[in-house]
């Protein structure tokens, strides 16, 4: 078989992942809980056939000195964001399946108000939750969202790009690390001499690129990113915390200047509709909020989001609620 055949396979159990690793049958993600595909474990020669076809050239060269690879393919008419990995001497493959079309936030069953984090036009909006919670596709609805709404310029920085957006009012630029930008880094100092209004940053890790992201929302423009984190307190507080000890109260000052938004977010199976949705916990930068930040007090974040409903805040609690007094969720495939 080859990858194209698991991912078919996958997609009619309705996976969110696909598993491939010599020495393992193949797995797959079913709500939230990994299934076997069958009993018979692959062998080193089935996963590095696997490889072909899927490799370019230059894919090969980089997995040979990296001994990891990101792409995004269509197989078997589905949308895959592929991990490539090298395990026991032999390729392995973390396959995530993804809608073919850019989600919309209609589709992902997100609250209505979140378009009104996209009125802002210079400023951090910051998604953040664990990996596997659907951030990358809350932050491809949210360019879906502008990309109908607004005649603006927005150039994404992706590893690898997950869904191609057809420009509508907007015009869009996705840039994948590796294949048109050598770092995401390098592709944040070309951002700010593009004439962009918004800016997508598929994941922040480094202090660099943490501290390029926030110069860019000093600058004018309208930032989107994503953060692994367990609530909003946390991610702000890992945000600050990657910087060394001295760095921390101006960085603290930075964000409070900049910060609109943060949406920490987890996904949840909902028996009666068939799907997975998000639940989440929103925070709006409000005077209380940007106090707190730049006074680094992250543990008072909690209580301004239980006192705050009507400034657009949600708890969990809050948006599970909201959830459950829904006549109908949208039924396509949940977010990735």
């Amino acid at each position: 078989m080859d990858l194209a055949s698991f991912v078919a396979l996958a997609a009619q159990r309705d996976a969110s992942d696909l598993h491939l690793q010599a020495g393992q049958p193949a797995q797959i993600r079913v709500r939230g809980q990994l299934e076997r595909l069958g009993e018979q474990p692959l062998s080193a020669t089935d996963t590095a056939a696997l490889l072909d076809g899927l490799l370019s050239a230059t894919d090969r060269t980089r997995l040979a000195s990296q001994r990891s690879l990101d792409l995004a393919r269509d197989l078997a008419g589905v949308r895959c964001r592929i991990n490539v990995l090298i395990s026991h001497g032999a390729p392995g493959f973390a396959v995530r399946l993804l809608s073919q079309e850019p989600p919309t936030l209609a589709s992902l069953n997100l609250h209505p108000d979140f378009a009104r984090l996209l009125d802002a036009r210079n400023g951090l909006v910051l998604v953040s939750g664990p990996t596997g919670s659907g951030k990358s596709s809350t932050l491809a609805a949210f360019v879906d969202h502008l990309n109908g709404t607004r005649p603006c310029h927005i150039v994404t920085i992706e590893q690898p790009v997950e869904f191609d957006h057809a420009p509508r009012q907007a015009l869009i630029r996705q840039r994948e690390v590796g294949r048109d930008t050598p770092s995401v880094e390098q592709a944040l100092l070309d951002a700010l001499r593009e004439d962009i209004d918004v800016l997508m940053v598929g994941e922040m890790r480094e202090p660099q690129t943490m501290r390029l992201t926030l110069a860019a929302c000093e600058t004018g423009h309208l930032v989107l990113a994503t953060l692994h984190s367990a609530s909003v307190a946390e991610a702000l507080q890992r945000l600050v915390s990657a910087f060394p000890a001295e760095e921390q109260p101006s960085v603290c000052s930075q964000l409070a200047d900049c910060l609109q938004a943060v949406i920490c977010q987890r996904l949840q199976w909902r028996e009666a509709a068939g799907v997975r949705v998000p639940e989440c916990e929103v925070l709006i930068a409000n005077t209380a909020v940007r106090a707190n930040i730049r006074q680094g007090q992250f543990f008072k974040l909690g209580s301004l989001l239980e006192t705050n409903a009507r400034a657009g805040m949600w708890t969990y609690d809050r948006y599970r609620a909201w959830l459950d007094a829904r006549p109908e969720l949208a039924s396509p495939r949940a977010p990735r």
